[in-house]
């Protein structure tokens, strides 16, 4: 499991972006790149990261589901991910 802090870092990086979305869009259509360059860095969606929902794993990380491929895999074979089960042939 990923530290409480790096968890929290990237949360409040997510929160920023939202914050920061519809002044950053309007800046960059009024080609203003002095006041976006102004904005703080952590206001730009590319510094995000995808980590795991459950465990903030940062590897693995499985997109349609949201979490890392080894909650995935706990969960699909205990039956908590709905139409997911484990193929064999």
């Amino acid at each position: 499991m990923a530290k409480k802090s790096i968890i929290a870092r990237e949360a409040k990086r997510q929160r920023m972006v939202k914050k920061y979305a519809e002044l950053r869009k309007e800046l960059k259509a009024n080609g203003d790149f002095e006041a976006l360059d102004k904005l703080p860095r952590n206001a730009s969606p590319v510094r995000l990261h995808n980590r795991c929902k459950l465990t903030g794993r940062p590897k693995g990380y499985i997109r349609r589901f949201g979490i890392c491929r080894v909650k995935f895999r706990e969960m699909a074979l205990n039956g908590l991910i709905p139409g997911v089960t484990k193929s064999s042939w």
